[in-house]
């Protein structure tokens, strides 16, 4: 069973608006399932493609200034990956006469209500599951460990940081792909199939664990309920950089098994794994499962569903 594009984004007017195809780009349109493998396969070629020229500009061009620190190791790979991920797309969009919007940051959203609720509701995430831990008696704030203007610092690179992570994991997972995906299998076997792969690629992070893993899945299935409901990955990226932002600097726990420098505080857990997530971090604790199943019944009464304009199948 197939799914024309944007079937089930109950959005009403999401910046996921059809331009007019011209003839050449319905093969680059249907939904069946060679046409779809196809273009999934030359997204990633692209993306590739583009990463590996990107990287090799940057090099020349700022040659051991971008490896100085983990903090910019990070953020010089998350750019690079996500600007070659929308540079592909882009080409995409182009093949497939649609907006780059479509497959799901459409500007004119950028950073609005969407993306600060998100935020919101991602520091509520962690907050609520380290509260609990901490009233429990399994997590210490400890003492504040970095001071004046390296507290600001540290503070906005990580913000920068993880703002970038939360842009490219999202689209990378639940952009182009999904949206590509969705149209040969439709949404949620998509989503399913993708959140694992998203869960799967955490497993070489030291210290993570098969529960943080899970952990990882179900939060991948929580932002495609997001992307389902409001029809662009605003919100998922809001919340996203959000939880790790708050998991790694404000409340310096492990985040998917690692412990970064430059956090707030000498902050300790200590008890049971399946309170405080054991060397996977909070993601792991089964406090983290019941905050997710709680926002999974509360977040479609936030967006209930919306009847959508069903498009004619492009490849009747």
């Amino acid at each position: 069973m197939t799914e024309p594009p944007n079937i089930g984004l109950e959005a009403e007017t999401d910046g996921r608006d059809h331009l007019e195809a011209p003839s050449t780009a319905s093969l680059f349109r249907s939904a069946s399932l060679p046409f779809v493998f196809l273009r999934l396969c030359l997204y990633v070629a692209l993306a590739e493609g583009a990463g590996y020229a990107l990287q090799g500009i940057s090099r020349f061009v700022f040659p051991g200034e971008l490896y100085s620190s983990l903090p910019r190791r990070i953020l010089f790979g998350e750019s690079m990956d996500l600007v070659s991920a929308l540079l592909a797309a882009w080409v995409m969009s182009r093949f497939e006469g649609r907006r780059l919007g479509e497959y799901g940051l459409p500007v004119r959203a950028a950073f609005g209500k969407l993306f600060w609720l998100g935020a919101l509701f991602g520091l509520a995430e962690i907050s609520t599951v380290l509260g609990v831990i901490a009233a429990l008696g399994g997590y210490r704030f400890g003492e504040v460990a970095i001071h004046g203007s390296d507290l600001w610092r540290w503070a906005i690179l990580w913000a920068v940081v993880f703002l970038a992570v939360g842009f490219y994991e999202e689209f990378a997972f639940r952009g182009y792909i999904q949206f590509t995906l969705a149209q040969g299998v439709g949404f949620w076997p998509a989503a399913i199939v993708l959140s694992l792969i998203f869960g799967v690629m955490h497993a070489t992070n030291p210290g993570e664990s098969w529960v943080g893993l899970a952990g990882v899945v179900v939060s991948g299935l929580f932002w495609c309920l997001t992307l389902r409901r409001t029809g662009s990955l605003w919100f998922a990226v809001g919340m996203h950089a959000s939880f790790d932002f708050a998991e790694t600097f404000l409340y310096s726990v492990p985040d998917s098994g690692m412990i970064f420098p430059g956090h707030l505080s000498h902050a300790t857990l200590h008890g049971p794994a399946w309170l405080t997530g054991g060397t996977a971090g909070p993601e792991a604790s089964v406090l983290e499962f019941v905050v997710l199943g709680i926002f999974f019944l509360v977040f479609p009464r936030l967006f209930p569903a919306k009847a959508s304009t069903r498009q004619p199948s492009e490849n009747a």
